[in-house]
Order: C-alpha cells, then structure tokens, then sequence
C-alpha cells in the first residue's frame, strides 16, 4: 500500500523538505522537533477541540445538495465550511497554529494572505489570543478584496500591502517570510495553506483533517456508510483539499478529484494550473511542482480568485497527482463563474470563487444514480460578489 503521508524528512514520495535560510534554520527544526508532541497533547486536543466547538462553531454541517443531486444524476452533500466563524476553513488551522505559537513562547505573529480569508483568520485568533499580527497581502488583492482587508483592520491586524512582483499571494509570502527572517526569535510564522517547509504542509493537514473526520462521522449518520464515493475540491495550495481527503487517503474505492484554477486557459499564458503546468522545483522552503520558465524564473500565475492564483502546490497535492490517487481539473473563469451562479440559484448558498472551481467539475464527471459525492464549499462568496456582479453584467 502506498503511503501518502510525510515520512520522517518532510517528504511526501519526492516532494516536500524544508529548504530555508540559516536564520530561520533553529526556529524551524525547534518546530519539526516539537509539533508532534504539541499536536498530540492532552492539553492541546482539549483546548483545540473546545475553540472548534465553541468559538469556530464545529462541527460544520454536511448538507445534501437535493437540486444540485437531481441535475447531476447522483447524492451530493456539501461540507459547509463557509459557515464556520469568519466565513471559510482558514480559522480550523488559525485556531490550532496560534496554540502551537502559545507554547513555543512566541509574542508576534506574521502571516500572508491572497483571498483575505487566512489573514481575517489570522487576525481574528491573534485578537482572541491578545498577540499583534501583521499580515502581508499583495497590492492587487487588497484592492480586489478591501471588505476582508478592512476586517482584519478592525480585529487589530496591521495589512501591509506588497508592490513587488505581480503583487499577489506569491509575493505576500515572500515579504511575510522576509519578515520571519528579521525576526525569528519571538515572531511565529502562521502560513495558510499545505505550502511551506516541513512541518507546514503535515501539520496544516493535521489542523484542517477535523473536516475529513467529520465527514466520516456525519456520512455514517446519513448514508449508514462513512466513506463517499467522491470527494471534490479545490486546490491552491491545497489546505481544504488536504482536510477533505485526509481520513481517505489509504481507501483506494474513494475517488478524489482536484480542481485548480485555470484561469483563461492552460493554453493561454493566463494561469495557475500548476500541477497542469507546471514542473519540479523548489519554492517558499519546499521541492514541490511550480509554474516556471526554462531558466527556473517562477512565472506569474492568474486566476480570477485570489486564493487560487498560486504558481506552486502542496507537496502533499503535488505526490497524489504524480502516484495517480488524485485526479486534477484545470477549471477555467467562465467555468467557476458559471458554477458559482448554478449553485446560487439551484440552493441558495453563494459559494467564494475559490470553491466555486470546485464546483465546476461537476459537469466534467460522468456519476451513477448511487454515487455518494461529498464537496467541499470552502468559503462563503460576500468577499467575492464585485467579481460575481461584473460577471453578471457581461
């Protein structure tokens, strides 16, 4: 049986590491030595599982999709993690890394963000937890996503706008990482997705597998079965995704499928297909699939949703596609747009950009009348209704 977790160096199957400057070389080794033991304490789990239940609002429901069901031809249930405090999955990991900076005896937290969900994350647990936060957003975003860069403003957080490169989450990361660098002893680095050096992508998966687990649980209530025959959801650097599948990595009969964001087209230079475009390479402290040029220059990625316009993968994502246990749609604009309309008026629920690329794989997929498809709804879409709104008025 292959197995798809990280092994003892932070690989997944060729993947992974931790390549970082020797500044960050201590902080980072204090925290691959210890976060295992930190993830698996008593007094972690109690107080973790106590501030998913009662502050982030877990467990987030599983809800079947009746009119999405009947135009698909099979069961969908979709995981609401758009209902979750703060609007979308990010606050699972927030919660569970600002404890993780509490007893490594950090005082300031640094963090990135595309989308604005990770640093409204962010923000909200460093104001419940009484720490400064500074959160580094590329420029393009914060003018495409002002409602959450003014609600991180309002729990406290300093939002520093990034003018380098092409201004997105490619290059919040780098600044935020410039950061951590200057500052290692008493700054925590809180990354938001599966991306990172090692322990980053382990642990953010452990975080976020409360979803996976849930779905176990409540599928078992529903369907008297707690493995789906589907799992759907979208990647950028692949944190949801990472949850969704994480209690389903070693069931060969669940069938995972993967949506990225394909901008204009794979075939245009209009992307962030990375794992369609891209080849290995090493990015923000790991050996993972990028989108570059020959020379081994990172290229810009587009997308028309901030949290997926990302020129990397997860490692975790990066091993499942290259060991065939995920298969990865390239989902285009037009094609998430569409979705996101679709799902909006078939049941109500307006889902974030980003989870509307997973909903457009639903039509590329051929599913039977008994096909138990359970999607991730990632986030809520209010961050996201200018774009739905100029898409409307095309």
């Amino acid at each position: 049986m292959n197995d798809y977790r990280v092994d003892e160096r932070g690989y997944y199957g060729a993947f992974g590491g931790a390549y970082v400057p020797e500044i960050l070389r201590g902080a980072v080794e204090e925290l691959q030595r210890r976060y295992v033991s930190i993830l698996e304490s008593a007094e972690f789990r109690r107080e973790f599982d106590r501030l998913l239940r009662d502050y982030v609002g877990r467990p987030s429901p599983l809800y079947p999709a009746e009119r999405l069901s009947e135009k698909y031809g099979c069961r969908i249930y979709l995981k609401r993690e758009d209902l979750n405090h703060t609007g979308a999955h990010k606050i699972n990991n927030t919660v569970g890394q600002i404890l993780v900076a509490r007893q490594l005896g950090k005082r300031r937290i640094v963090a990135e963000t595309g989308a604005g969900q990770h640093g409204v994350a962010a923000a909200t647990v460093c104001a419940l937890m009484g720490m400064p936060c500074v959160v580094y957003m590329g420029k393009t975003d914060v003018e495409r996503q002002r409602m959450n860069v003014e609600r991180m403003r309002m729990l406290g957080a300093e939002v520093r706008p990034v003018v380098s490169g092409n201004m997105t989450l490619k290059d919040a990361t780098n600044e935020a990482i410039r950061d951590w660098c200057a500052h290692p002893d008493d700054t925590y680095y809180i990354i938001g997705s599966t991306v990172g050096p090692h322990p980053y992508p382990d642990m953010v998966a452990r975080l976020q597998s409360v979803i996976s687990e849930e779905i176990r649980r409540q599928l078992l209530e529903c369907e008297g079965r707690p493995n789906p025959d589907y799992l759907i959801a979208c990647v950028g650097g692949g944190s949801n995704a990472a949850g969704t599948v994480y209690h389903f990595l070693d069931d060969p009969t669940v069938k995972i499928l993967l949506a990225e964001a394909g901008g204009l087209g794979i075939d245009t230079p209009m992307s962030a297909a990375t794992i369609h475009l891209g080849c290995k390479g090493i990015l923000h402290g790991a050996h993972t699939l990028l989108m570059q040029d020959e020379d081994g220059q990172i290229l810009e990625p587009y997308s028309i949703s901030a949290g997926l316009d990302y020129p990397g993968i997860g490692p975790l994502h990066a091993h499942l596609f290259t060991e065939r246990r995920a298969e990865v749609f390239a989902v285009n604009d037009d094609e998430a747009l569409r979705a996101a309309y679709e799902l909006t008026r078939l049941e109500g629920i307006i889902p974030a950009l980003e989870s509307a690329h997973a909903l457009g794989v639903l039509p590329r997929v051929k599913f039977s009348l008994q096909d138990v498809v359970v999607l991730t709804v990632s986030g809520r879409g209010d961050k996201d209704l200018e774009t739905y709104l100029k898409y409307m008025e095309r």
